[in-house]
């Protein structure tokens, strides 16, 4: 049985850059949902939501989501921090064949991450400081039952990269 690995979580908990590494380290392909996404599309995911609305970017997510993981190949795969939220997405974290692993980060630990790059984040751009802790702790606490959903619950808090890494390559082993 294939194995395919998925890391999910909240902007700034480190899927793009722990699902990277860890590809190297499991010498298994790295997919980034909104990368493949955005290279079906030809634009940015933050064209596709201003031009296309956030309906037909969740659509399109969940087609490109459900087309891997009903593929046989092997890969790791970071998704956008909404896709286990949308259109039944979470279903397919417990599919045979699948080890999904939510990278927990608290609130306190996202905001300092994403404070330091609001800029490269459309979605919090243009937010004030003191109000991002409060976004992000709402945004957590709605998103919470589906990021659940995952097989594997891996705190990043005061961890390396590496240590995370680490941890997720033993529960694939």
């Amino acid at each position: 049985m294939q194995k395919k690995i998925i890391l999910l979580g909240y902007m700034g908990s480190g899927k793009s850059i722990i699902a990277s590494k860890l590809s190297n380290v499991l010498k298994k392909n790295h997919l980034d949902l909104d990368v493949l996404i955005e290279n079906e599309q030809n634009l940015s995911i933050n064209s596709i939501f201003k031009t296309k609305g956030e309906l037909y970017f969740r659509k399109l997510e969940h087609e490109v989501f459900k087309k891997l993981i009903e593929s046989d190949d092997e890969f790791v795969l970071s998704l956008g921090g909404g896709t286990p939220c949308y259109a039944n997405n979470h279903l397919f974290l417990q599919n045979e064949g699948v080890v999904s692993v939510y990278l927990k980060t608290s609130v306190e630990e996202l905001y300092r991450r994403l404070n330091k790059n609001k800029s490269a984040r459309p979605i919090i751009s243009e937010m004030a400081e003191e109000d991002l802790k409060e976004f992000i702790a709402k945004h957590l606490f709605d998103r919470s039952f589906y990021y659940h959903q995952a097989k594997y619950i891996i705190s990043t808090d005061d961890k390396s990269i590496e240590d995370v890494v680490e941890e997720i390559k033993k529960l694939v082993a």
